[in-house]
């Protein structure tokens, strides 16, 4: 059973997603056309990308001096991809889109994730375009949003700083009023920018005529001085190459120069930059500093990112979870062919008999079976967000607010837990090939330093979880995580009518209480010092909760469906796992969360 049929199963018998057909939005749609879109993504992914994922690992981007040279491979890869219209999916069909679920897009989406994550990191393209869909000006959407979602342009994020990293209060990059008065444009207020970012991903390529930057910076306040913290960041657009009102090039470029390339452990495919904007390489107009346009109010460049930024974290957990199916994928194939060993019998192994395949031994078997638990609930955890962006969008105004205060709570879980476990899960996979999978002759060591990256990408795996207890469990008194308690709830009460399942629902219940008492035990005395101390472990923790209540709602679709079957036997036999060997290592976590444990915290540098 491979990635098709676990998204068939997921989409259609788990989630029901046919039936958002019934919304106006998607009325135009069945199960032919969500068939037909996973199909052509299915096919792309398998001709355009999966035969490359090993080409674009060895050929890193080079820079000539005057531009990225990439493989042949990687523009076919995007232009196929571009073609397909998946770069405006769920977009409406007056600004060119399908207007399908974005849980639809997801799903075809995971495909280029699997096939190869990074020639087909397209997220920052749609996420920009999106994130200006909602903020930008009407002409910031007709000129800038508009070409990326047809392909014609491309879309980055720029944020971090080589100084600050993922302190945004601390970025450098100013903007500053275009002249002595406010020079404003079509394209909307002008200013000039100065400062460096770096990480920046496709910051620099020739696959597209231009690349659209959203770019952090601070706009000086009444005395002069940068406003401190985050209160002064604003968002600007700041393209590569200058465009007019109608979105045509003008042949300027902008001050926006290529300092230097990352040189990555994974992910190499993917450009990634540091960026020097306004460092007078391309002086431009001829005053100093890129030239950019501010998105939306000065002072709420944050809440404007944030936008794209949380669409990011989700495709970064897909990202994480393909990478961990694909890992997945290969070592179960490698290990019901590698013969090696003998049944152990009465009297021990009898050499004299011949040898078995390695999936007969119980070991392997544990590792495959851990490794589909990660990779397939982490999968239905994505889907599932997926399913809320769609609630949030299209569905009644009680049902909207609940999608969207749930979706807040789960983010950071959504992009976390598979960034860790299904990196565990290639770990595995490297494990299940022996020293082969130690060598590049095999693709899981390649999948192992792909997603790597994942538990930096996006906010670090620490900044997620002091988000996610130091935040959104609190937020708005907590109804948020009192939505996910009941959710999980209801789940747990469908289960125990379903007699294979009465111990796994009874086991979620005694874990979701243990991780209630623990939340409230952190922050017992009020001090964000304690209770955010270990944050991490709570974030493991919740995680397993949750992706138990994942794997105990497959498991009643599978009985539902019909549970002989053998892809349904292995959902329910990957739901038990996770139960037995997974959810009973909350325990630990959790008691260094309730005790507010302080050694960590405490401990002096010196005695490092």
């Amino acid at each position: 059973m491979g990635l098709r049929a676990t998204l068939d199963f997921l989409l259609y018998d788990w989630l029901q997603v046919e039936a958002l057909n019934g919304r106006e939005r998607f009325a135009d749609h069945s199960r032919e056309t969500f068939d037909a879109v996973l199909d052509t993504c299915e096919r792309i992914a398998r001709d355009k990308y999966a035969p490359f994922n090993r080409t674009v690992d060895t050929e890193e981007p080079r820079f000539d001096g005057e531009k990225v040279i990439l493989p042949a491979c990687t523009h076919a890869a995007r232009l196929a991809y571009a073609e397909s219209g998946m770069l405006s999916a769920a977009q409406d069909y007056a600004i060119g889109g399908m207007q399908l679920p974005y849980t639809l897009e997801s799903a075809a989406n995971s495909f280029f994730a699997a096939a190869s994550v990074s020639i087909g990191s397209n997220m920052l393209t749609s996420g920009n375009a999106s994130a200006l869909m909602a903020h930008g000006s009407a002409m910031q959407k007709k000129v800038f949003a508009l070409n990326e979602f047809n392909g014609r342009w491309a879309g980055t994020m720029c944020l971090s700083e080589p100084q600050a990293g993922s302190s945004l209060s601390d970025i450098a990059t100013r903007a500053t009023l275009d002249g002595e008065g406010a020079q404003t444009d079509a394209l909307g207020p002008r200013y000039r920018l100065k400062g460096n970012k770096m990480w920046i991903s496709a910051g620099d390529h020739e696959l597209t005529e231009n690349i659209v930057h959203l770019v952090l910076a601070k706009i000086p306040g009444p005395d002069g001085q940068p406003v401190p913290g985050v209160k002064g960041i604003s968002l600007f657009i700041v393209p590569k190459q200058l465009v007019d009102s109608e979105g045509a090039l003008t042949g300027e470029r902008n001050d926006v120069a290529l300092a230097g390339l990352n040189h990555k452990l994974g992910w190499r495919g993917t450009t990634n930059t540091l960026l020097n904007f306004g460092e007078g390489k391309y002086p431009v107009r001829g005053a100093a500093g890129a030239i950019g346009y501010l998105v939306g109010e000065p002072g709420r460049g944050l809440q404007c990112m944030f936008h794209m930024m949380n669409e990011a974290r989700i495709s970064i957990g897909m990202a994480a979870t393909m990478l961990g199916l694909a890992g997945y994928y290969a070592s179960l194939d490698y290990a019901r062919n590698r013969p090696q060993g003998r049944p152990m019998g009465a009297g021990g192994k009898d050499a004299t008999q011949p040898q078995v395949r390695i999936i007969e031994h119980a070991d392997v078997k544990r590792m495959l079976l851990a490794q589909k638990s990660y990779g397939e609930g982490a999968l239905a955890l994505n889907l599932y967000c997926a399913r809320l962006v769609d609630e949030q969008h299209t569905a009644g105004p009680q049902a909207a607010d609940e999608a969207r205060l749930l979706l807040e709570v789960l983010t950071p879980i959504a992009k976390s837990w598979p960034s860790e476990f299904c990196l565990e899960a290639n770990s595995l996979a490297i494990q299940i090939h022996g020293g082969y999978g130690y060598t590049r002759d095999f693709q899981v060591e390649q999948y192992w330093r792909d997603n790597r990256l994942n538990m930096i990408h996006e906010g670090t795996h620490g900044i997620q979880a002091m988000d996610l207890l130091g935040r959104k469990v609190l937020m708005e008194k907590g109804r948020g995580l009192q939505l996910l308690v009941a959710r999980i709830q209801a789940s747990i009460q469908a289960a125990e009518a379903a007699p294979l399942l009465v111990v796994e629902a009874g086991a979620l219940a005694a874990a979701l209480r243990q991780a209630l008492a623990a939340t409230e035990a952190a922050w017992s005395t009020g001090q964000p010092g304690e209770a955010l101390a270990n944050a991490v472990p709570y974030m493991q923790a919740l995680g397993h909760v949750v992706l138990a209540w994942m794997w105990l709602d497959v498991a009643r679709a599978a009985l539902r469906a019909d549970a002989a079957l053998p892809a349904n036997a292995g959902r329910l036999a990957a739901a038990r796992y996770f139960f037995r060997y997974e959810l009973p290592k909350i325990g630990a976590w959790l008691e260094v969360v309730s005790r507010r444990d302080m050694t960590c915290a405490l401990m002096d540098e010196a005695g490092f």
